[in-house]
């Protein structure tokens, strides 16, 4: 049975979740504050949070920022009413594993949690390899990434995001595809902020000299090789 833990600031949309997420087998913990849910997030004890960002206390953005920070990664789903690109980025880019728009349908809610927490599962069961591509080493054991011996700083998703395209060399992968492997799911999403965080990556590598080995393929998606 998942644990999770739902927060959000009024009391009938933590009743409905909390009768929904129970009648799907979950066992769920409600609280309508930030400072409240970082308490109980830090614990360690939840499978997967789903955080509104507008909550009293702490903002849904610090309490995940907090978190992240404190080397905590259970499986985060951000909601808000906010549905810009750029709002999007910003709570996966702090470490977010989804983010849903309210209002918000309970059915798809169900769909990113189960999502979420199958590519949990899938990660702690699986050995990541390291993947070498001419100057470039992406180290999965240690989240590290060198171009010609010297470190590329990325955050978690720009990692998740390089290691997804170098562990498919020379292969064009598509955005729902992106979207599959890097946010565990083609709803987790837009399209739009695979681009944008392909943009974050390709100013990082250009930083570096390596702009060159991540490249869009028109049509197709986007690719990272060795040429």
């Amino acid at each position: 049975m998942a644990r999770v833990l739902v927060v959000d600031d009024e009391p009938g949309v933590r009743t409905a979740l909390t009768r929904g997420l129970t009648a799907e087998g979950m066992e769920i913990v409600a609280v309508g504050d930030g400072d409240s849910a970082l308490r109980a997030a830090l614990t360690g004890g939840f499978d997967a949070v789903v955080l509104d960002i507008i909550i009293p206390g702490l903002s849904g953005y610090r309490v995940l920022e907090h978190m992240r920070a404190a080397g905590v990664d259970t499986p985060v789903l951000l909601v808000s009413a906010k549905d810009g690109e750029v709002d999007q980025a910003d709570g996966l880019d702090l470490g977010a594993d989804g983010y849903l728009v309210k209002p918000f349908s309970f059915v798809v809610l169900v769909a990113q949690l189960k999502a979420m927490l199958r590519r949990r599962d899938a990660t702690l069961g699986r050995t990541a390899q390291r993947v070498r591509l001419g100057g470039l080493v992406v180290d999965p054991a240690s989240r590290s990434v060198t171009w010609e011996d010297a470190p590329v700083e990325l955050s978690p998703r720009e990692f998740e995001l390089l290691h997804a395209l170098a562990s498919r060399p020379d292969t064009a992968v598509a955005k729902d595809e992106l979207l599959r492997l890097v946010w565990g799911d083609e709803q987790a999403a837009s399209r739009n902020v695979v681009e944008v965080y392909v943009g974050y990556l390709r100013r990082k590598l250009d930083a570096v000299g390596a702009g060159h080995v991540l490249r869009t393929v028109r049509g197709a998606g986007y690719l990272v090789g060795s040429g």
